[in-house]
């Protein structure tokens, strides 16, 4: 008899949990309007603009941008999906899901306490449940679902916008390309995008500052002499093609246009160090006014402070690794004359003679075949002391 109670009393709370949650399945849903969109929308670029005033820091701005945008997403579809005509077989749909849950939660619900529901069971230690990174877990959700959004309206600026810099904070580089040259083609030009678009693709490149990325940097300061990620990356552009005078130039001018207290300006210090130049770099003046400016933001907060935090030694290593990066992929593509080039310039940077000989002549060997190219190897290699 007890037994019996017990079964008809799990039976009634099945009952009522499966009523509560597909009472509002059957319920025909209140059309949306757009004005959760447009209101989100503004939302972004008031956040935008309190981000370049300095009124809220870089990894706030980021994070507030993610659920922002996230938010922005879920009204597009839910408007979408209140569109007429589309009410009638959403609503024959939840109903057949609401039929199909009522059969189907409890007969799985039962199934699953046969399985698993032993009393004798041990359980599980504090420790190992927490261990999953719940903050990883949550950008993996959200990408999946904005990339989702994304397969059904590919020509969403937005949603291309939002996707790039959690591809390259995630090292998926080459979707960080796509994404950028998307974002850039549906939304429009602008000196901050096309920088973006550079910065993906030299992190694509290990490192290197190609030929497309470059162009990129030279079309962002064309369109705003001032845009100051575009610069720092002409300047190495210029370090890696062994013009030292310009990347001085460069590096120079934005340590001479950098307000107090600038956080990307310690990074700047430590490219000018690392190719002999710090001496020139002036100090900024204590007391000194920050000034008022209307420049894009510079490589990003996080990138920046991360820099700043490495030592000698680990910046040494970081620059080796991308160092053997580009040396291992020109195994396989031995006729990318510019990658050769740059792969001599950083070992003679990184103060390693036999290995820049090494290099020039391994080029040599790949590109035997085009006397133009090996007339670049060897004027280089003149330049640069490695010829003999």
């Amino acid at each position: 008899m007890m037994s019996l109670t017990l079964w008809l009393a799990f039976a009634l709370m099945t009952a009522a949990a499966i009523f509560a949650v597909l009472w509002p399945l059957g319920r025909r849903a209140a059309p949306h309007s757009g004005g959760d969109v447009a209101v989100y929308r503004d939302q972004l670029r008031e956040l935008d603009r309190d981000r370049a005033a300095g009124l809220i820091a870089e990894p706030e701005a980021q994070a507030a941008r993610i659920e922002i945008s996230r938010r922005l997403l879920a009204a597009a579809d839910a408007a979408e999906a209140a569109r007429p005509g589309a009410a009638t077989p959403a609503l024959y749909r939840r109903r057949a899901a609401a039929m199909a849950a009522l059969v189907l939660v409890p007969v799985v619900a039962l199934a699953l306490y046969a399985w698993l529901g032993s009393p004798q069971l041990p359980g599980e230690p504090l420790a190992g449940r927490g261990a999953a990174p719940q903050a990883s877990q949550s950008v993996a959700a959200l990408v999946s679902q904005v990339e989702a959004h994304i397969a059904r309206n590919p020509d969403d600026g937005r949603g291309w916008e939002v996707l790039a810099p959690v591809y390259l904070r995630l090292g998926r580089y080459d979707d960080a390309v796509k994404a950028r040259s998307r974002a850039l083609a549906l939304n429009g030009e602008t000196a901050e995008r096309q920088a973006d678009l550079g910065e993906a693709t030299v992190a694509a490149a290990n490192g290197v500052v190609t030929a497309e990325a470059k162009a990129a940097f030279d079309r962002a300061v064309a369109l705003d002499p001032r845009q100051l990620k575009a610069r720092f990356y002409l300047g190495l552009a210029a370090e890696q093609d062994g013009r030292r005078e310009d990347a001085v130039r460069l590096w120079r001018a934005l340590l001479d246009e950098a307000p107090p207290g600038a956080p990307w300006a310690a990074t700047v210090r430590e490219a000018l160090t690392r190719i002999g130049a710090a001496d020139i770099a002036p100090a900024q003046k204590p007391d000194a006014a920050p000034a008022v400016s209307s420049a894009q933001p510079g490589p990003s907060a996080d990138d920046m402070a991360a820099a700043a935090t490495l030592t000698p030694q680990q910046r040494q290593e970081m620059v080796s690794g991308m160092v053997a990066r580009l040396a291992e992929r020109l195994k396989t593509d031995g006729a990318d004359v510019e990658g050769w080039l740059r792969l001599m310039r950083a070992y003679v940077v990184l103060g390693d003679r036999d290995r820049a000989v090494a290099a020039a002549a391994d080029a040599r060997r790949a590109l035997a075949g085009d006397a133009d190219k090996l007339r670049r190897i060897d004027e280089l290699a003149k330049g640069l002391g490695i010829d003999g």
